[in-house]
């Protein structure tokens, strides 16, 4: 065998430039695959944090019909034991109280339907971004009992600015008129125009009197630690309410279920993502085969000496094997280590995308995405290549078997 390494490696330098060009198509399909992976999954990470912390949390407790209907007769009706059990759970890092009410918003001069969310300044600030997306004002504070913070976009149609009031009519839990007046306390903007145009917040304590919700809310609302062990917060969580789920029929659900249209998007970006890097990797295959087609052809007269002198077509296969997997291994090697090195540079600086920054803020991205190196990034593209450049190096080595000594030796 160490005879077959030996001839294997010895032919691979044979034509050293071909050969160090079929390296160097796998190197850069290599870091190429890792970085681009990388790429792919940091911005996954990035848009779904940057999108759960204006909207939904990673996790939240609902009523079991109200992500379906969002009636506010659906409640969570006593969040504060709710709320106990959750302090108990390690990987719970924060977690807060919203009710949410469609309702009508008047300024002096316009109206509009918009959705009114009830929060509680002083825990909302740790599970969402609120606090730092406010551009005019300041955030609410626990005593600001009438204040409200309005959408940017909102504001502008209402044609209200800090310190303006606003007339807020509704209906409340119990079918009642629900009013009140409130004053525009700040102005945020999320960079998301839907969020900005339809929304506005108010002191859950106001709420709650105003739609007569008894205390109850629509949802609690959790952060955790890490999107990587959500699975198992989840888990968590549900078994310690679970006796108040089963009681009060509340369900736990995560950010794909409170907002499948950003994981189904997710999802056809990561295929669409996979079909190309399977391109990059057929053309990286075809490479290889053309490689050892040219190997085969040139080395005829070659082989015929050999099967003339008694060396079988699998010892043959054999050393054609070794050829091009060392050579498939010596690209992937260094494809791993450049991958690695240049997305952990951009891991650590980010890359910046200034002219889309506006683009991508509609789609809940910064405009500085950080990659993100992982087992998954840094082995599948790698992997992949090293199957198909396999199969594809298997096909012409197979043709030996078909050499005749005869033949080949009289091959020119």
């Amino acid at each position: 065998m160490s005879i077959d390494r030996k001839m294997a490696w010895r032919n691979i330098w044979r034509n050293p430039r071909r050969s160090i060009l079929t390296i160097c198509a796998i190197v850069f399909a290599c870091t190429l695959l890792i970085f681009m992976l990388s790429l792919q999954f940091g911005s996954y990470d990035t848009m779904i944090d940057f999108t759960v912390r204006i909207h939904t949390g990673y996790l939240q407790i609902q009523a079991k019909d109200y992500q379906k209907d969002r009636e506010i007769r659906h409640v969570v009706p006593k969040p504060g034991k709710v709320g106990d059990v959750l302090a108990d759970i390690p990987e719970v890092e924060s977690f807060t109280y919203r009710a949410n009410a469609f309702a009508l918003v008047s300024s002096a001069e316009r109206t509009y339907g918009v959705l009114v969310i009830g929060i509680v300044p002083e825990r909302e600030a740790h599970v969402s971004t609120l606090e730092s997306m406010i551009r005019q004002g300041e955030y609410l504070t626990p005593e600001d009992g009438t204040g409200a913070l309005v959408g940017k976009m909102l504001a502008d149609n209402l044609k209200v600015g800090v310190g303006d009031e606003l007339v807020v009519l509704g209906q409340g839990r119990d079918g009642s008129v629900a009013a009140t007046v409130l004053n525009v306390r700040g102005i945020f903007a999320s960079g998301q125009e839907d969020f900005d145009r339809s929304s506005i917040h108010m002191p859950l304590s106001t709420f709650q009197d105003v739609f007569s919700m008894r205390g109850a809310v629509h949802e609690v609302v959790i952060m955790g630690r890490s999107l990587d062990n959500l699975a198992a917060v989840k888990h968590d969580v549900y078994e310690q309410v679970r006796d108040l789920a089963n009681h009060h029929s509340l369900v736990v659900l995560d950010w794909k279920e409170l907002m499948p249209g950003l994981y189904q998007g997710i999802q056809m970006d990561l295929v669409s993502g996979f079909i190309f890097y399977l391109f990059l990797i057929v053309v990286v295959a075809f490479s290889i085969l053309n490689t050892f087609l040219m190997a085969i052809l040139e080395r005829t007269k070659e082989f015929g000496v050999m099967m003339a002198m008694g060396t079988t077509p699998g010892r043959l296969i054999r050393v054609l094997l070794m050829e091009s997997m060392s050579m498939t291994l010596i690209g992937i090697g260094a494809g791993i280590v450049c991958g690695i090195l240049l997305t952990g540079y951009f891991q650590v600086h980010g890359i910046t995308f200034p002219d889309a920054g506006e683009i991508l803020q509609k789609f809940g991205i910064p405009d500085r995405i950080y990659p993100q190196l992982s087992w998954l990034s840094i082995t599948i593209g790698p992997a992949a290549v090293f199957v198909i450049t396999f199969f594809t190096a298997l096909y012409p080595a197979l043709k030996v078997r078909r050499l005749r000594p005869v033949e080949a030796l009289g091959h020119a």
